[in-house]
Order: C-alpha cells, then sequence, then structure tokens
C-alpha cells in the first residue's frame, strides 16, 4: 500500500486530519472521525484525501474546501456547519500513512515544520542573492525576519554603510566559490574528453617555422654603347 497522508488514530477511532495545528494552539488540532461520517459526506472525503489534491496539500482543509458532497456543498462547509470537526491534542493522534508505519502527530508537525524553516531560509538567501544596491526596508525586514545578522537601516530607510560593505563581500565571496566550481568541472571534463578519445591526451608535434623573406630583385643593368667621335 501507498503512503498516504491526513489519516491516523484517536485511541481505536480511525480519524482524517483536517488541520495538523489549530492557529494560536500549535498543541491542538482537528479531525474528523471518518467511522461516524453519512455514507454521503465519507465517500466523497475519502475521494479527497486519495486524489492528488489531498496527498499534495500541507493541510487536508485546502483540499475539503475544494470538495463537495453529493448535496453540492463545499466538504470543509459542511464538516463544520454540522459540528463535525472535534478539537484533539496532537500528542493523542498516531498517524498511519502505511499499516507499519506510525507517528505521533505532535512529532511530525515538528519535523514538518523544521522542513519548513529550512526552506523558507533557502527562499531568503535567493532572495538577498538577487539583490543589488538599495532596497525596500519592508522588503528587506521580511526577507531577513528572525536573523540576527539583519542590515542595519537609517531612519531614512536606507541601508548603511557597513552593511552595503558586507553584502558586497559576501557577493565577492560568492562569486569566487562559484569561479573556483567551474574551474573544476572545467578541467574535470578536460580529463574525461582525454579518457574517452586518447588522440586528445598526445602532445602536439612541434613543426619548425618557415621564415618567408621578401626577396628584392637587383634592378637590370642597362648596357649601353658608348658612342666614340673619330
Amino acid at each position: 500500500m501507498s503512503f498516504l497522508r491526513h489519516v491516523g488514530k484517536h485511541g481505536d477511532r480511525k480519524v482524517a486530519v483536517v488541520f495538523r495545528e489549530v492557529p494560536g494552539e500549535p498543541h491542538m488540532c482537528l479531525v474528523a472521525y471518518t467511522e461516524l461520517l453519512n455514507q454521503h459526506v465519507h465517500d466523497p472525503m475519502i475521494r479527497c484525501i486519495e486524489s492528488d489534491i489531498g496527498q499534495n496539500s500541507e493541510n487536508l482543509a485546502d483540499a475539503l474546501n475544494r470538495s463537495y458532497a453529493q448535496d453540492g456543498r463545499p466538504l470543509l462547509v459542511l464538516l463544520h456547519n454540522e459540528g463535525l470537526l472535534k478539537k484533539v491534542q496532537t500528542s493523542q493522534i498516531v498517524m498511519t500513512p502505511q499499516p507499519n508505519t506510525k507517528i505521533k502527530l505532535d512529532e511530525l508537525n515538528k519535523i514538518l515544520d523544521e522542513m519548513q524553516q529550512g526552506e523558507d531560509a533557502v527562499k531568503r538567501l535567493a532572495e538577498m542573492d538577487k539583490s543589488r544596491g538599495l532596497q525596500d526596508p519592508a522588503d528587506v525586514v521580511r526577507r531577513m525576519r528572525g536573523n540576527q545578522n539583519e542590515p542595519v537601516i537609517a531612519s531614512d530607510g536606507l541601508i548603511g554603510d557597513q552593511a552595503l560593505a558586507q553584502q558586497r563581500l559576501d557577493q565577492a565571496a560568492k562569486m569566487e566559490r562559484e569561479a573556483k566550481g567551474l574551474l573544476a568541472e572545467a578541467q574535470r571534463l578536460t580529463e574525461e574528453a582525454k579518457t574517452l578519445n586518447p588522440q586528445l591526451a598526445k602532445p602536439a608535434k612541434k613543426t619548425k617555422a618557415i621564415v618567408v623573406a621578401d626577396v628584392v630583385a637587383p634592378a637590370k643593368v642597362r648596357k649601353t654603347r658608348a658612342k666614340v667621335s673619330v
């Protein structure tokens, strides 16, 4: 059986985890007890969970809001209006993505949050690399949020000379690392080419240089007969 997200157990009861964390209460989650659902809700919910949209959604709620029950209502709206969403502590939910795989939801949330923070850090660095010169202060704060080495922004909204200088040094160091990497790759490709074609590894034959000199032909000597007076 393939890996399946958003499914677990609360005690002996099967649940679909609609929200991994409740806003403002990260130790709580919202679940729906699938075995207690009517068929007109249960079947479309299971189809939603198993669909590509459901499996690619960080929270099942996002997919449920785009899927519909038999009466035409979005599944998320239906679950909320009929009181079918229950708040439970994440430590009490055991996720079962596979029959032989179990992990507590609070532990899973911690892993997923750390992964998300890592991805956000990579994105912030990529955005910084694209930046040149003066920047929008609000944009800088947004990208660098949580970074203790955040550039100092003057009262006039411009980044200080010290921060700009450090930025230039960082960019120069990055370019130097990239250049070294390109040179190493060029050397590797050259050696690989020589292995594939041994002729390339042979030293080139030395040829004697032929010097061509301009030869100036001597001017013709005009022979004249001397006239002898008698």
